[in-house]
C-alpha cells in the first residue's frame, strides 16, 4: 500500500490578545485515493462510502456531494492551469469513526506521474458547515513547502478576517508536519500545527491507532467547543459571521 496512517499531535498557541494553549494526541491518514477500493476490500476495520469502525467517505471532501474526488481535483486544476495527464492524488485527513468525522484542516498532495509534487490544495472547513480550498502550484521538487495568503474564510469566532496564513509543509514521507502561522497587521497572532510519524497502513496498525486514540473525531470537535468556551471565559472578543458559504475554491501564486 502506497497509503499510510501518522500518528502524533495537534498544537495551538495563541499570542494575541491574550495566550492560549492546547495539545492533543490524534492520527490521520494519508490516503493514495486510487487505492479506495482496495483498501475498503482488505482493511478489516475500514470502509470506503460505507458505516464502520473507521471509514473514508468521499462526501466529506471536495464537491462534498458524494462525486469523485480524483473528477473534482482534475478540474480545479485545470481551472488554474495546472495541466498534467496523469497524476496521482494522496489526501491527509482524519477518517470517520463509527460514522463522524471533522476535518478542520485537510490537505491534497498532487503529483505527477515522475512522483513530483505539483499541487498542494489545503481544504479548510469551519464548525458551521463551509468549507474552503487554498490552491497552490508547486514548482520545486524539495521537501518543506511554504506558502502565503490572506485569509478569505471565517474559522474562528474569536479571530478577525483580516488576516494572512503562512503555511509550512513537509512533503509526507517517514514524517509528518503541517505548520499555519496567523498574521494580524504583520504580528503574528496564532500558531497551529498537526506532526506524525508514518506507520504501515494495514488491520494491524490502523487498529493500534484506533486503541490509542478511542473516539477520536468526537473528542476533535469537543475540543473545539471547549476551547473555544476557555477563549470566551478569558475575555476575547466574540467574531460574528458576516458571510454564508458552502464550498469556494480560491488559486494562490
Amino acid at each position: 500500500m502506497i497509503s499510510s496512517i501518522y500518528n502524533g499531535k495537534v498544537i495551538h498557541k495563541r499570542f494575541k490578545p491574550k495566550e492560549h494553549f492546547f495539545k492533543y494526541s490524534v492520527f490521520s491518514l494519508l490516503i493514495d485515493l486510487s487505492e479506495l477500493n482496495q483498501l475498503d476490500k482488505e482493511i478489516k476495520f475500514f470502509s470506503f462510502n460505507k458505516f464502520n469502525l473507521i471509514s473514508f467517505y468521499e462526501k466529506d471532501h471536495g464537491n462534498r456531494d458524494g462525486s469523485p474526488l480524483v473528477d473534482w481535483v482534475k478540474k480545479n486544476l485545470d481551472g488554474n492551469n495546472i495541466h498534467f495527464k496523469d497524476i496521482k492524488i494522496k489526501l491527509l485527513c482524519y477518517p470517520r469513526i463509527f460514522g463522524y468525522v471533522f476535518n478542520p484542516l485537510s490537505v491534497f498532495f498532487i503529483y505527477n506521474s515522475n512522483e513530483k509534487l505539483i499541487s498542494i490544495l489545503y481544504e479548510v472547513k469551519n464548525t458551521f458547515g463551509e468549507q474552503h480550498t487554498y490552491i497552490f502550484k508547486v514548482d520545486d521538487d524539495v521537501k518543506l513547502f511554504q506558502h502565503n495568503c490572506s485569509k478569505k474564510f471565517h474559522v474562528s469566532p474569536f479571530i478577525e478576517m483580516d488576516c494572512n496564513y503562512f503555511f509550512r509543509i513537509l512533503k509526507p514521507e517517514d514524517k509528518m508536519s503541517v505548520i499555519i502561522d496567523q498574521y494580524q497587521a504583520n504580528e503574528k497572532i496564532l500558531y497551529a500545527s498537526q506532526d506524525g510519524k508514518r506507520a504501515d497502513f494495514n488491520s494491524k496498525e490502523l487498529l493500534k491507532s484506533y486503541l490509542k486514540h478511542p473516539l477520536m473525531t468526537f473528542k476533535i470537535i469537543s475540543a473545539i467547543h471547549f476551547e473555544a468556551f476557555k477563549l470566551w471565559t478569558k475575555g476575547i472578543k466574540f467574531i460574528k459571521k458576516k458571510l454564508k458559504i458552502k464550498n469556494n475554491i480560491t488559486f494562490e501564486n
